[in-house]
This record gives C-alpha cells, sequence and structure tokens, in this order.
C-alpha cells in the first residue's frame, strides 16, 4: 500500500512544503520505502511509497510527464496495466520506468477520465494539470482503496487518510453527531460521512475534478 495526500489552496495563497511534509508524515506506515513532495505556487502534492512492481527511483512520485504538464500520486495496483501499456505504445507513448503509475499516468492523459474504465484493479489518485489547472481525484469501483477530501476555508484537501487531511492547519477538527451515529448503527460508514465534520469520503467507483 501506498499513500497520497495534497492540497489546493483556492484563495491563491502559496502552499507551503512544510505543511505537505507534516501531512505526508502522517501516512508515513503507508508507504515506508519513500516520500515524494511537489509544490508549485497554490498546489502541494504529495505521496508515501511502498515499492512492489519497480523498485527503483524512476517509479517515484508524485510522478510528472514527459512535458511536466501533469503531476500524478497514485496508491493501487492495476492488474491489466501490462494490455494498456502496450495500447498507449502503439499511440507513440515512451515509458521510462516499469510501473502501472506511469501507465495509469499516461492513460489519463490520453484518454481522461475515461481511463479509469481500463482499470482492472484497485487505486486511489490524484492528477494535477498545470496548464488546466484542475485536479482529478478518483477511487477503484469497490473502494479498495481508500480517499478522503475536505473543502473548507478555501482550500481542498485530500488524502489516503483522514489524519493526513487533519494535519493541514486551514482544516477544523469538529465532531459529525450524524457521523457518530451512522458508525454506532451500521459499524462503518454507508455514506460519504466520516466521524468529522467538513471530511468525506468519496464514494467506490466515482471521480472528482475540481477546479483551480
Amino acid at each position: 500500500m501506498c499513500g497520497i495526500t495534497g492540497f489546493i489552496n483556492l484563495d491563491m495563497q502559496s502552499a507551503h512544503l512544510s505543511t505537505l511534509k507534516s501531512m505526508t508524515d502522517a501516512i508515513a506506515h503507508r508507504g515506508p520505502d519513500g516520500e515524494g513532495h511537489w509544490v508549485e505556487e497554490n498546489v502541494a502534492i504529495g505521496h508515501r511509497r511502498l515499492s512492489i512492481i519497480d523498485l527503483s527511483s524512476a517509479g517515484n512520485q508524485p510522478m510528472r510527464s514527459f512535458n511536466e504538464r501533469y503531476i500524478l500520486s497514485y496508491n493501487g495496483e492495476i492488474y491489466n496495466f501490462k494490455e494498456i501499456r502496450l495500447d498507449l505504445q502503439k499511440l507513440g507513448y515512451s515509458f521510462r520506468s516499469n510501473t502501472d503509475t506511469e501507465v495509469v499516468l499516461n492513460a489519463l492523459i490520453q484518454w481522461g477520465e475515461d481511463a479509469l474504465l481500463l482499470f482492472n484493479g484497485m487505486f486511489s489518485l490524484a492528477l494535477w494539470d498545470k496548464k488546466k489547472k484542475n485536479l482529478l481525484i478518483a477511487r477503484d469501483r469497490y473502494g479498495i482503496k481508500p480517499l478522503y477530501y475536505s473543502h473548507q476555508n478555501n482550500i481542498f484537501c485530500f488524502g489516503s487518510e483522514q489524519k493526513a487531511i487533519l494535519k493541514n492547519p486551514k482544516i477544523k477538527r469538529i465532531i459529525d453527531q450524524a457521523g457518530i451515529i451512522e458508525y454506532f448503527t451500521f459499524q462503518n460508514f454507508l455514506s460519504e460521512k466520516t466521524l468529522f465534520q467538513g471530511i468525506d469520503i468519496l464514494t467506490p467507483g466515482n471521480w472528482m475534478k475540481i477546479s483551480a
């Protein structure tokens, strides 16, 4: 398992590496093999890595596209990535690593959100488009890989765990009474709610696009 996290300051204030570092540190247990941080203007994308397929530094994240336009932080495993890679190579794409991460990155570049329908596996991901200035977050059909998000106080945060989001000083730590009732009733969350107000779960099989 790996961990992804990040944020966008929607009021255009500069993003701070120290804040992003606190967020990735909160989920260090998800990725003991390395960490990565990308910060530019008001956007910050982070990653904690557990190396599985390609153990080299070529698989480090956040991963940038060849033209530096796209930034990806991804957690998961795509079982049919080799087949998708072949299709992308036929379209002229080249690869620097043997990771499924790079296949996910190029597939999203080529097909946009439709690429999510091609992925046979488990995943949560965040893709930043520097040109269009939007962020795509997505989660696999069965919700195997977790993904939480929060939009409050002119900031949008996301993370593999709530604790990463709560490390951002702009996020309020307020208990959600309705979320507590739902959890105590079902011993689980059946909706998008969590134990904290303003922090929601991206439901399985869904994606969201945020414009900055």
